[in-house]
């Protein structure tokens, strides 16, 4: 093969991302969506995006949380042995500036939600979260995970007590279990939020206004009125305040 023809298939070859060594790795704002973007948005609901050669991040949590166990088939769910190599890759990457987190989850799996929860608090790059449509259970830890969050003014917040399915042993050591993981959950969102334990504890026994369980239902400006969220806002917000945060670090 010439070498003419080898750099011809170089250059379709390459990623939509450059060499390090150029420009900071950007990515070609002219390039178009190929198939290699398809597939990643397919697989792992993440995209890289550029403005002025600043690469973001956008992941999206939707759906349950999956943990230990498989959720049925047809369920959507997000699958934390997924995301945990995604945000590893991401802080140690030095072509991404930022992470863009997208949330619109029913909750899920404790451990799996805190562990991915833990992860992203624990980022140096700037990281931005939204929630749209809903952030409820164990998806309030993923919200207030990041540097800053936003709620969309349509979205909502469930705030209630650790449940199980299943056979539950009737001895006082299940509950000191579940007592204990609550308070795991409430320690953690009051430490990343303005919302203080005692609030949030009573956001979580609240007893007059859910039917079928006990907790609250926060919706967008109620959310940020309780501390739990930082600013009501849109897509657009959370994008110009991360790329804000990006320029400042």
């Amino acid at each position: 093969m010439s070498s003419k023809n080898k750099e011809n298939n170089k250059n379709e070859n390459d990623s939509f991302v450059k060499n390090p060594s150029e420009d900071s790795g950007s990515i070609e704002s002219d390039s178009p969506i190929n198939e290699a973007h398809t597939e990643q948005i397919n697989e792992t609901g993440s995209v890289l995006v550029n403005r002025r050669g600043k690469i973001i991040h956008c992941l999206t949590i939707v759906g349950q949380i999956e943990g230990h166990y498989l959720l049925p088939q047809g369920s959507k769910a997000t699958k934390y042995e997924h995301v945990i190599p995604q945000l590893v890759s991401v802080e140690e990457d030095e072509r991404i500036s930022g992470l863009l987190i997208l949330l619109n989850t029913c909750g899920g799996d404790v451990e799996a939600g805190l562990a991915i929860a833990e992860v992203i608090a624990g980022m140096r790059k700037p990281v931005v979260s939204i929630v749209l449509g809903g952030g409820h259970s164990i998806g309030i830890p993923l919200a207030v995970s990041s540097r800053l969050s936003f709620i969309a003014k349509s979205a909502s917040m469930t705030v209630h007590p650790v449940r199980t399915t299943g056979l539950t042993v009737g001895a006082p050591q299940t509950f000191e279990y579940f007592r204990k993981m609550q308070d795991r959950i409430t320690t953690f969102v009051s430490d990343n939020s303005n919302i203080t334990k005692e609030r949030y504890n009573e956001l979580v026994l609240n007893t007059g206004e859910l039917v079928m369980d006990i907790g609250t239902i926060l919706e967008g400006q109620e959310a940020v009125d309780e501390g739990l969220i930082d600013r009501v806002g849109s897509l657009s917000d959370a994008l110009e305040a991360l790329y804000e945060m990006v320029e400042n670090r």
